[in-house]
């Protein structure tokens, strides 16, 4: 057996005093977590009701919608890419968690060697009798077969270290996939609402179209009864070709859109299912936000943050043990014969060891100074970057508050603007008839009242988009 405690003992307590000459981390310290704020800008008072804890099926109460999202949450290849990501931290953390236990393995060898005869070895073997009148073999074979065993014991807790940081890494990939899951079904609902719109902008220049198909025969009834001009005639043809070509280009919109749609959904080109009508009379939900540190436990991407600080301290911890002395224990236990008949002579062919080894680094350490600057710079890094995404989880929440405010005061106006222009357009139309109004006063009317109702339809839709984003931004659809 090969174990010289002393000798072990002494060479441990030097590395020892060594390893204990390693550099100190950087404190940090998070100043922005324990400053948030405690109500958002611009809200009256601190509230618990938060529509981010709200189940994205019962958020989203279009069925159609709900489809859509069932197949995205499915098929998305983003998402199956980060549930890859995922396995692949889990198996870091088994990988970890093995280095904590012995390694065992079995084998068997076969070999021969022929010592010169003028070395020690090949002397001795000379004059070396097994039996009588038998010497050893020349050359010589050798047969062996057993189990062996390592083990690096974990004096400094590095490897649990490891472990640790290794569970946290795989922790914030869980909470990325969070997050790519609110972000998908956001997306998914944001591009559903778009597709919405368009159809129902197509509907306005359809019946823009038609208006302008009648106005033209009407032009051209008064210029055989000259009552209107060849001029009229012509800006009414302008104006209905004019909206037909913006017919077209709608109708391309509407095929990007549902192709965009269905890349998220990971499928071909193929027909989006909606229903197009009562999208004007959508009621979007009601937005209640919580308070800014909810924002902590709710948004995915902050704990995904948060996760990734506390993985990069203990890499940092696991570094700096880099500096301290190893102990290691091997060990073998088999049969070895230079014959296989003499393998199971018991106990002559038994063979084994015993070691304890004691490691540490004296000289040169650049690599392991190098490594240990490289994982503390990385926390530094980490930190910043979970500050950010707190800060900017603040900063987009405040925004979408106060565009839900604005927007809906848009959105009231524009309502009022078109109202008041489809009234004036049938007064319009009537004066024309009578040949009491000019031609371009039926034109400028039509287009007022199209660009009315085109831009009522867009403002419907960021209405419904921003509290889309806002649930989103509160750490909504992941649950």
């Amino acid at each position: 057996m090969n174990l010289n405690y002393k000798n072990i003992s002494i060479s441990f307590l030097v590395l020892f005093l060594i390893g204990c000459k390693a550099p100190m981390a950087t404190v940090i310290k998070d100043e922005v977590k324990n400053n948030i704020p405690q109500n958002f800008e611009n809200q009256a008072s601190a509230e618990n009701k938060n529509i981010g804890k709200t189940p994205w099926r019962e958020f989203f109460t279009d069925q159609k919608l709900q489809k859509l999202v069932e197949i995205a949450l499915q098929n998305n290849q983003e998402l199956m890419k980060t549930y890859q990501e995922i396995e692949i931290a889990k198996s870091n953390v088994l990988y970890k968690k093995g280095r904590l236990s012995p390694f065992v393995g079995a084998g068997g060898s076969v070999g021969v060697k022929k010592p010169g005869r003028f070395t020690s070895e090949g002397a001795g073997d000379a004059s070396t009798n097994i039996d009588e009148n038998k010497p050893v073999p020349d050359p010589i074979m050798n047969f062996e077969g057993g189990i062996n065993a390592s083990w690096e014991i974990d004096i400094w807790k590095k490897l649990r270290t490891e472990k640790e940081a290794a569970v946290q890494h795989y922790l914030s990939t869980v909470e990325g996939k969070n997050f790519i899951l609110s972000n998908l079904i956001a997306e998914v609902a944001n591009n559903y609402y778009d597709l919405l719109a368009l159809d129902n902008q197509l509907d306005i220049i359809h019946q823009y179209i038609k208006i302008n198909e009648q106005a033209l025969q009407i032009s051209k009834i008064q210029k055989e009864a000259a009552a209107a001009t060849e001029l009229a005639v012509k800006k009414f043809e302008a104006e209905l070709a004019k909206s037909k070509a913006e017919e077209y280009t709608v109708k391309q919109e509407i095929i990007e859109k549902e192709n965009t749609i269905n890349a998220l959904l990971g499928r071909f080109p193929q027909p989006v299912e909606r229903s197009k009508e009562g999208f004007m009379n959508i009621v979007p939900q009601n937005v209640y936000t919580g308070i800014p540190s909810q924002l902590l436990e709710n948004r995915p991407d902050i704990r995904q943050a948060e996760f990734e600080l506390k993985s990069a301290k203990l890499d940092v911890e696991a570094a700096r043990k880099e500096f301290y002395p190893t102990l290691g224990i091997s060990a073998a236990l088999g049969l070895e014969a230079f014959k296989p008949d003499y393998l199971l002579k018991l106990p002559e062919s038994i063979s084994y060891n015993l070691v304890g080894e004691a490691a540490g680094p004296l000289i040169n350490k650049s690599a392991i100074k190098a490594n240990f600057k490289t994982a503390d710079a990385k926390q530094i890094q980490a930190l910043y970057e979970y500050d950010k995404t707190i800060i900017s989880s603040y900063l987009e929440v405040s925004n979408l508050m106060s565009k839900i405010k604005n927007i809906d005061q848009y959105y009231g106006l524009k309502s009022q603007e078109t109202e008041a222009l489809e009234k004036s357009i049938d007064v319009a139309n009537l004066l024309f008839r009578n040949s009491r109004a000019d031609y371009l006063e039926v034109l400028l009317n039509n287009r007022d009242l199209l660009d009315a109702k085109m831009e009522l339809i867009e403002a419907k839709k960021n209405q419904l988009g921003t509290v889309v984003d806002i649930y989103k931004s509160l750490g909504g659809g992941w649950k």
